[in-house]
Protein backbone atom coordinates (compact mmCIF):
# COMPACT_ATOMS: atom_id res chain seq x y z
CA UNK A 1 0.00 0.00 0.00
CA UNK A 2 2.83 2.01 0.55
CA UNK A 3 4.36 1.75 -2.39
CA UNK A 4 1.44 2.41 -4.19
CA UNK A 5 1.38 6.43 -3.18
CA UNK A 6 4.18 7.51 -4.41
CA UNK A 7 3.13 5.76 -7.73
CA UNK A 8 0.01 6.85 -7.92
CA UNK A 9 1.11 10.97 -7.16
CA UNK A 10 4.09 10.06 -10.09
CA UNK A 11 1.26 9.07 -12.59
CA UNK A 12 -1.01 11.98 -11.37
CA UNK A 13 1.88 14.42 -12.95
CA UNK A 14 3.46 12.13 -15.53
CA UNK A 15 0.67 10.31 -16.99
CA UNK A 16 1.32 6.38 -18.12
CA UNK A 17 -0.09 6.50 -21.50
CA UNK A 18 0.56 8.64 -24.82
CA UNK A 19 -2.28 11.36 -25.21
CA UNK A 20 -2.02 10.65 -28.74
CA UNK A 21 -1.57 6.87 -29.54
CA UNK A 22 -2.63 5.62 -25.99
CA UNK A 23 0.26 3.43 -26.14
CA UNK A 24 2.42 3.12 -22.40
CA UNK A 25 4.84 5.41 -21.68
CA UNK A 26 8.29 3.96 -21.64
CA UNK A 27 10.02 6.66 -20.28
CA UNK A 28 9.38 9.98 -17.50
CA UNK A 29 8.96 12.83 -19.74
CA UNK A 30 7.12 16.17 -18.78
CA UNK A 31 5.53 15.49 -22.38
CA UNK A 32 2.67 13.02 -22.31
CA UNK A 33 3.43 11.73 -25.81
CA UNK A 34 5.50 8.51 -26.76
CA UNK A 35 9.03 9.22 -28.80
CA UNK A 36 6.95 7.58 -31.55
CA UNK A 37 4.20 10.16 -32.39
CA UNK A 38 6.75 12.97 -31.44
CA UNK A 39 8.94 11.70 -34.39
CA UNK A 40 5.75 11.34 -36.93
CA UNK A 41 5.95 14.67 -38.44
CA UNK A 42 7.45 14.99 -41.88
CA UNK A 43 8.90 17.72 -43.27
CA UNK A 44 6.40 19.55 -45.99
CA UNK A 45 7.74 18.59 -49.67
CA UNK A 46 5.79 19.73 -52.89
CA UNK A 47 7.63 19.58 -56.76
CA UNK A 48 6.11 23.21 -57.37
CA UNK A 49 5.64 25.80 -54.71
CA UNK A 50 5.34 29.79 -54.85
CA UNK A 51 8.86 30.90 -54.74
CA UNK A 52 7.23 33.29 -51.98
CA UNK A 53 4.77 32.60 -49.67
CA UNK A 54 6.10 28.73 -50.78
CA UNK A 55 2.30 27.21 -50.79
CA UNK A 56 2.64 24.00 -52.73
CA UNK A 57 0.93 23.46 -56.26
CA UNK A 58 0.38 19.48 -58.09
CA UNK A 59 1.58 21.59 -60.87
CA UNK A 60 3.24 24.89 -62.45
CA UNK A 61 0.27 26.21 -63.66
CA UNK A 62 -0.53 28.84 -60.84
CA UNK A 63 2.94 30.20 -61.10
CA UNK A 64 4.23 32.83 -63.16
CA UNK A 65 7.56 32.94 -65.00
CA UNK A 66 9.16 34.41 -61.54
CA UNK A 67 7.55 31.19 -59.83
CA UNK A 68 5.07 33.22 -58.04
CA UNK A 69 1.55 32.59 -57.28
CA UNK A 70 -1.48 34.43 -57.86
CA UNK A 71 -1.79 35.86 -53.99
CA UNK A 72 1.68 37.19 -54.32
CA UNK A 73 1.34 38.59 -57.36
CA UNK A 74 -1.73 40.79 -56.27
CA UNK A 75 0.29 42.11 -53.19
CA UNK A 76 -2.36 39.62 -50.98
CA UNK A 77 0.20 38.35 -49.18
CA UNK A 78 1.72 41.07 -46.65
CA UNK A 79 4.53 38.80 -45.46
CA UNK A 80 7.54 38.98 -47.94
CA UNK A 81 8.44 35.23 -47.38
CA UNK A 82 7.16 32.24 -45.09
CA UNK A 83 8.20 28.44 -44.21
CA UNK A 84 6.96 25.90 -42.18
CA UNK A 85 8.47 22.45 -41.17
CA UNK A 86 5.39 20.24 -42.31
CA UNK A 87 1.70 19.76 -43.26
CA UNK A 88 -0.88 20.44 -41.30
CA UNK A 89 -2.16 16.64 -40.77
CA UNK A 90 -1.66 13.30 -39.03
CA UNK A 91 1.02 13.30 -35.94
CA UNK A 92 1.90 16.56 -36.11
CA UNK A 93 -2.03 18.13 -36.34
CA UNK A 94 -2.66 16.15 -33.26
CA UNK A 95 0.34 17.65 -31.44
CA UNK A 96 -0.47 21.10 -32.59
CA UNK A 97 -3.49 20.47 -30.97
CA UNK A 98 -2.70 18.55 -27.92
CA UNK A 99 0.13 21.89 -27.49
CA UNK A 100 -2.36 24.34 -27.77
CA UNK A 101 -6.33 23.21 -27.37
CA UNK A 102 -5.07 20.25 -24.34
CA UNK A 103 -3.07 23.11 -22.78
CA UNK A 104 0.32 20.75 -22.86
CA UNK A 105 2.86 23.76 -23.06
CA UNK A 106 5.46 21.29 -22.65
CA UNK A 107 5.13 20.27 -26.38
CA UNK A 108 6.46 23.89 -27.22
CA UNK A 109 10.19 22.38 -26.80
CA UNK A 110 9.39 19.31 -29.17
CA UNK A 111 7.21 21.47 -31.64
CA UNK A 112 10.10 24.02 -31.14
CA UNK A 113 12.57 21.53 -32.51
CA UNK A 114 10.70 21.22 -35.90
CA UNK A 115 10.46 25.47 -36.25
CA UNK A 116 14.29 25.72 -35.61
CA UNK A 117 14.72 22.92 -38.31
CA UNK A 118 12.42 25.23 -41.16
CA UNK A 119 13.93 28.32 -40.33
CA UNK A 120 16.06 29.21 -43.18
CA UNK A 121 19.36 29.52 -42.92
CA UNK A 122 20.26 31.74 -45.81
CA UNK A 123 18.58 34.80 -43.84
CA UNK A 124 19.28 36.70 -41.13
CA UNK A 125 16.55 38.34 -38.87
CA UNK A 126 16.93 41.36 -36.28
CA UNK A 127 13.90 40.26 -34.51
CA UNK A 128 11.27 37.25 -33.57
CA UNK A 129 7.67 38.78 -32.98
CA UNK A 130 5.31 36.43 -32.21
CA UNK A 131 1.31 36.50 -33.57
CA UNK A 132 -0.94 37.41 -30.53
CA UNK A 133 -3.67 36.72 -29.14
CA UNK A 134 -6.71 39.16 -28.16
CA UNK A 135 -6.26 39.43 -23.92
CA UNK A 136 -9.72 37.56 -23.71
CA UNK A 137 -8.75 34.46 -25.76
CA UNK A 138 -5.30 34.71 -23.81
CA UNK A 139 -6.76 34.84 -20.15
CA UNK A 140 -9.12 31.57 -21.35
CA UNK A 141 -6.26 28.97 -22.88
CA UNK A 142 -3.68 30.85 -20.15
CA UNK A 143 -0.91 30.99 -22.44
CA UNK A 144 -0.39 32.49 -26.20
CA UNK A 145 1.26 29.77 -28.01
CA UNK A 146 3.06 31.25 -31.01
CA UNK A 147 4.60 33.35 -27.79
CA UNK A 148 6.39 29.80 -26.14
CA UNK A 149 7.40 28.86 -29.80
CA UNK A 150 8.96 32.17 -30.69
CA UNK A 151 10.98 32.35 -26.96
CA UNK A 152 12.25 28.96 -27.79
CA UNK A 153 13.66 29.64 -31.03
CA UNK A 154 15.29 32.40 -29.38
CA UNK A 155 16.84 30.63 -26.86
CA UNK A 156 18.04 28.45 -29.79
CA UNK A 157 18.87 31.34 -32.56
CA UNK A 158 20.07 34.05 -30.19
CA UNK A 159 17.27 36.40 -32.05
CA UNK A 160 15.38 38.39 -29.57
CA UNK A 161 11.67 38.33 -28.93
CA UNK A 162 9.88 41.43 -29.35
CA UNK A 163 6.09 41.71 -28.49
CA UNK A 164 5.81 44.45 -31.19
CA UNK A 165 1.99 43.65 -31.93
CA UNK A 166 -1.23 43.59 -29.86
CA UNK A 167 -4.41 42.87 -31.10
CA UNK A 168 -6.54 45.51 -31.53
CA UNK A 169 -9.98 43.49 -31.52
CA UNK A 170 -11.50 39.70 -31.01
CA UNK A 171 -11.96 38.45 -34.21
CA UNK A 172 -14.32 36.04 -34.95
CA UNK A 173 -13.03 32.30 -35.97
CA UNK A 174 -11.34 32.15 -39.35
CA UNK A 175 -12.64 28.40 -39.96
CA UNK A 176 -15.64 27.99 -42.42
CA UNK A 177 -14.67 31.25 -43.75
CA UNK A 178 -13.58 31.93 -47.70
CA UNK A 179 -10.46 33.31 -48.27
CA UNK A 180 -11.94 36.97 -48.89
CA UNK A 181 -13.88 36.53 -45.46
CA UNK A 182 -10.99 35.67 -43.66
CA UNK A 183 -9.18 38.90 -45.35
CA UNK A 184 -12.01 41.10 -43.84
CA UNK A 185 -12.02 39.52 -40.61
CA UNK A 186 -8.71 40.26 -39.46
CA UNK A 187 -8.20 43.71 -41.49
CA UNK A 188 -6.72 46.37 -39.46
CA UNK A 189 -7.01 44.23 -36.03
CA UNK A 190 -3.04 44.38 -35.44
CA UNK A 191 -1.06 47.06 -34.36
CA UNK A 192 2.46 47.44 -33.43
CA UNK A 193 2.90 48.49 -29.40
CA UNK A 194 4.44 52.12 -28.96
CA UNK A 195 7.59 52.62 -27.56
CA UNK A 196 10.57 50.19 -26.64
CA UNK A 197 8.14 47.16 -27.14
CA UNK A 198 6.81 47.66 -30.13
CA UNK A 199 7.67 50.49 -33.16
CA UNK A 200 10.20 52.09 -31.72
CA UNK A 201 12.85 48.99 -32.38
CA UNK A 202 10.97 47.90 -35.76
CA UNK A 203 11.99 50.56 -38.12
CA UNK A 204 14.15 49.40 -40.79
CA UNK A 205 14.37 45.79 -39.15
CA UNK A 206 14.02 42.51 -40.77
CA UNK A 207 11.34 40.33 -38.71
CA UNK A 208 10.78 37.12 -38.13
CA UNK A 209 6.92 36.75 -37.63
CA UNK A 210 5.95 33.05 -35.75
CA UNK A 211 2.88 31.48 -35.39
CA UNK A 212 1.68 27.78 -34.77
CA UNK A 213 -0.21 27.02 -38.23
CA UNK A 214 -0.68 28.98 -41.53
CA UNK A 215 -3.96 27.86 -43.03
CA UNK A 216 -4.77 30.87 -45.86
CA UNK A 217 -2.07 33.15 -44.51
CA UNK A 218 -4.42 36.14 -44.03
CA UNK A 219 -3.87 36.63 -39.59
CA UNK A 220 -0.25 36.85 -40.96
CA UNK A 221 -0.72 39.00 -43.81
CA UNK A 222 -2.38 41.34 -41.58
CA UNK A 223 0.48 41.24 -38.28
CA UNK A 224 2.95 41.47 -41.57
CA UNK A 225 1.21 45.02 -42.86
CA UNK A 226 1.12 46.55 -39.55
CA UNK A 227 5.26 45.36 -39.10
CA UNK A 228 5.57 47.14 -42.32
CA UNK A 229 3.53 50.52 -41.83
CA UNK A 230 5.53 50.77 -38.27
CA UNK A 231 8.48 50.46 -40.43
CA UNK A 232 9.86 47.10 -40.66
CA UNK A 233 12.40 46.69 -44.13
CA UNK A 234 11.03 43.09 -44.48
CA UNK A 235 8.52 39.91 -42.71
CA UNK A 236 9.00 36.88 -43.09
CA UNK A 237 6.37 33.98 -41.68
CA UNK A 238 7.54 30.90 -40.01
CA UNK A 239 5.33 28.22 -38.52
CA UNK A 240 5.42 24.50 -37.49
CA UNK A 241 2.45 23.56 -40.18
CA UNK A 242 0.64 24.88 -43.03
CA UNK A 243 -2.55 23.52 -44.81
CA UNK A 244 -2.05 21.32 -47.62
CA UNK A 245 -4.48 21.65 -50.04
CA UNK A 246 -3.35 19.49 -52.68
CA UNK A 247 -3.37 16.58 -49.93
CA UNK A 248 -7.30 17.21 -48.70
CA UNK A 249 -6.09 19.74 -46.76
CA UNK A 250 -8.92 22.09 -47.45
CA UNK A 251 -10.62 19.98 -44.77
CA UNK A 252 -7.71 21.17 -42.40
CA UNK A 253 -9.63 24.18 -41.38
CA UNK A 254 -12.77 22.94 -40.73
CA UNK A 255 -11.26 20.30 -38.19
CA UNK A 256 -9.33 22.95 -36.96
CA UNK A 257 -12.75 24.82 -35.78
CA UNK A 258 -12.14 26.46 -32.09
CA UNK A 259 -11.84 30.23 -31.96
CA UNK A 260 -8.60 31.68 -32.17
CA UNK A 261 -7.21 29.25 -34.83
CA UNK A 262 -4.16 28.66 -37.62
CA UNK A 263 -3.74 31.92 -39.68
Amino acid sequence: MARSVPRALFSLFFPDDCRICGQPLGEVSRVPVCRDCLAGPRPLKAEFFCVSCRTPFLNAFPLDFEGRCALCRAGLRGFDAAYCFGPYEGALRELIHLYKYGGVKTLARPLGDLLAAALPRDERFDLIAPVPLHWRRQWQRGFNQSELLARDLARRSGIPVVRALRRLRSTAAQAGLSNTRRRQNVARAFACRRGSRGAGRIEGKRVLLIDDVMTTGSTAAACALALKRAGAARVALLTVARVDRRMGGARAPAAHSKAGGAV
